[in-house]
């Protein structure tokens, strides 16, 4: 500080140079050179401490109001080192000591956090543990991922037992994974070798219609029927095709044998199946009612009498299925559209006909291109995020098959609409 030619309480100009004072453990230290006049030189470096008082103080002020404490610790760290390097003029001792009571009070909730966090991961490793030890690989897939999302979403735990929990959650993961993989390995060789006896019954019953001692053929059906039965479950969409091809093949067996036999052959319909056309019947009823809204109601309470009932994949009617499914969604596609109008459109029955049908066009065009864009969000995001393993991502698949039926019936209905209208119009 000798030969200073300006003295202020925090600094000094010397040789045309600004220099801080020393403070704590850091001596002296040039911050500046004098560009025009001494004391504007000073009152520059003067105003400059208030940048860094105020970086304090919104500091403190977040973390106060913070949900996530801890995650500011990193911050204000290097707003320390900041601060020790600033060059300004000012008492950087009281920020320095408001920011390393900060830094305690945050290390203190740290520890705590993350104290909490081992507790929990070791909760969750048994927890894990169990879903692992479940026989059923699907439900313990589902399981077990809910327990990783949990996982991923606890913080983190003291160093010193990171390597510990990481290792022995991951190993669980690994392991189980890896017996999925041998199992379904496993299913797969069963599934095709499965599929392959199907295929040798398909192979002799397609011989059947070409029999020329027919009760003899008739003889080798019910033997193909019994080894049918007895060969095993395999996937359901590899087995509709296979029992597809058989029951088109036996069908034209008994049709020739029945044919030469004079037998008038009696169609039994599965109870549950009448049940499901009586449904699909009430559906129809209910699209062409006065009220679509009322309607909507109505048609979720058949959509639950149809889930309710139970029939085996062999002997749904996929048809009947998709119609009614088809007739319900047209049903809460109307509905949805009807309620759009109802409040945007107050006087919206005092239009005329070509008008209400115009703007039932506009209004379903404009969510249906909606609905487009949404879904095309879905699929990036599901193409981002997916697996790769079909179990995993069936949620998620599942969820886009829904917006895709969406989409579509809003442009069937929008076609139909526009027939409607090249009618009125002529």
């Amino acid at each position: 500080m000798e030969n200073a030619t300006l003295n202020d309480e925090y600094g000094y100009v010397k040789d045309s140079k600004v220099f801080l004072k020393g403070y704590l453990e850091f001596p002296d230290r040039q911050i500046g050179e004098v560009k025009r006049t001494e004391q504007e030189a000073i009152d520059y470096f003067k105003n400059r401490f208030n940048i860094v008082l105020n970086k304090v103080e919104q500091l403190e002020q977040e973390i106060d109001e913070a949900l996530n404490k801890g995650s500011y610790l990193t911050k204000l760290i290097q707003l320390q080192r900041k601060l020790k390097g600033f060059d300004a003029l000012g008492d950087f001792v009281p920020l320095l000591q408001r920011l390393e009571e900060k830094e305690e009070y945050l290390k203190g909730l740290i520890e705590v956090n993350q104290l909490k966090n081992l507790e929990i991961k070791r909760a969750l490793i048994e927890d894990v543990k169990v879903a692992a030890a479940i026989e059923d690989y699907t439900a313990a897939t589902d399981q077990i991922q809910e327990i990783k999302a949990k996982w991923i979403r606890t913080g983190p735990v003291e160093k010193e037992y990171q390597e510990e929990v990481e290792t022995t959650f991951q190993t669980i993961l690994d392991d189980f994974f890896q017996r999925r993989r041998d199992y379904f390995d496993e299913q797969n060789k069963i599934n095709q070798f499965r599929i392959e006896e199907y295929e040798k019954l398909i192979k002799i019953t397609k011989t059947l219609s070409y029999s020329r001692d027919l009760d003899d053929a008739y003889q080798k059906a019910r033997e193909v029927r019994n080894a049918w039965n007895n060969i095993g479950e395999v996937p359901p969409k590899r087995f509709f095709k296979v029992n597809k091809a058989y029951r088109h093949f036996l069908k034209l067996f008994y049709d020739k044998y029945n044919l030469a036999k004079g037998i008038e052959p009696k169609v039994r319909v599965d109870p549950r199946i009448v049940e499901q056309q009586k449904l699909l019947q009430q559906a129809e009823v209910l699209l062409r009612a006065p009220d679509i809204i009322e309607a909507s109601q109505e048609a979720k309470v058949l959509l639950s009498k149809w889930k309710e009932i139970k029939i085996p994949f062999k002997m749904a009617d996929k048809e009947l299925a998709e119609r009614f499914r088809m007739v319900c969604d047209k049903i809460f596609e109307l509905s949805y559209l009807a309620r759009v109008i109802s409040r945007k459109y107050p006087a919206f029955e005092l239009k005329s006909p070509e008008e209400q049908l115009r703007t039932k066009y506009r209004e379903l065009e404009w969510l249906a291109k909606r609905e487009k864009s949404d879904l095309e969000f879905a699929i990036l995001e599901f193409d981002r995020t997916a697996t790769g393993d079909p179990e995993q991502d069936k949620q998620a698949a599942g969820r886009i098959n829904i917006q895709k039926r969406k989409v579509q019936m809003k442009e069937k209905i929008l076609s139909e609409f526009e027939r409607k209208l090249k009618t009125i119009t002529g």
